[in-house]
């Protein structure tokens, strides 16, 4: 069965729901277990675990729903998810579109950075982001939908040279096997990011991608994890 969420929800990836994989931002869709059962127009408690494997649907990701958030969803009138569905997801985005778009995502994360906020893990809603979450969250306020973990951005998200490197496009960092971090450039040598409290800022801040002796910490510490940069040239419709 397919809800939409009425409010900001948490969603956990273990049973104790005590570690945060992600949040869902009011208006998004997610699939509930199927063994959860309608009654009437509200969702059935009547199960023994305290929290339900459930699916956001715009990027498909996974986690455990609490089961005291479940008054926060409303069942949605489509119980099918088909390529015209959820609404915001009906039209194909050109690469130009997104192009055209990029200065409003730019904005969206300068006004994140200046409301105070700190870094948290599986963040995804204002104020306070973790890295990936930041871009995702950016990216959907004009309608862009990408994937939630840097490593699936990066995956996603075209491969550029960085000396090719336009605003607005993702700089990846990690290890040579994955992405564990992505920040966006915003032009003279600088990009946004979140970061943590050990290596980062914790919280949104700008660092320098040529770091030199003279640079930040958290610029030093993310130049020598830097794996390359992508442009987001399509939105993601999971079908």
């Amino acid at each position: 069965m397919i809800y939409r969420s009425l409010a900001d929800i948490n969603i956990y990836d273990s049973p104790k729901l005590d570690r945060l994989a992600t949040q869902m931002a009011k208006g998004r869709y997610l699939q509930v277990n199927p063994q959860i059962v309608l009654e009437g127009e509200a969702i059935s408690t009547n199960f023994e675990k305290v929290q339900l494997k459930v699916q956001l649907l715009e990027d498909g990701y996974e986690g455990l729903l609490d089961r005291q958030d479940l008054d926060k969803l409303e069942l949605s009138d489509r119980q099918t998810y088909d390529a015209n569905f959820p609404p915001a997801l009906i039209n194909q985005i050109t690469s130009q579109e997104i192009s055209d778009r990029l200065p409003d995502v730019i904005k969206y994360i300068h006004e994140a950075m200046a409301t105070p906020n700190e870094y948290l893990w599986g963040g995804t809603v204002a104020p306070n982001y973790d890295c990936s979450g930041l871009m995702q969250a950016a990216f959907a306020s004009v309608g862009i939908w990408i994937p939630r973990d840097a490593y699936q951005q990066e995956a996603f998200a075209d491969p550029i040279a960085l000396g090719d490197l336009q605003i607005g496009d993702l700089l990846f960092f990690g290890t040579p096997i994955k992405a564990t971090h992505v920040g966006i450039y915003i032009g003279n040598n600088e990009y946004i990011h979140s970061s943590g409290k050990e290596h980062g800022h914790n919280g949104i801040a700008v660092s320098v991608i040529n770091a030199i002796a003279e640079s930040d910490r958290v610029s030093q510490w993310y130049a020598k994890e830097l794996r390359g940069a992508s442009r987001i040239t399509k939105c993601l419709r999971k079908i």
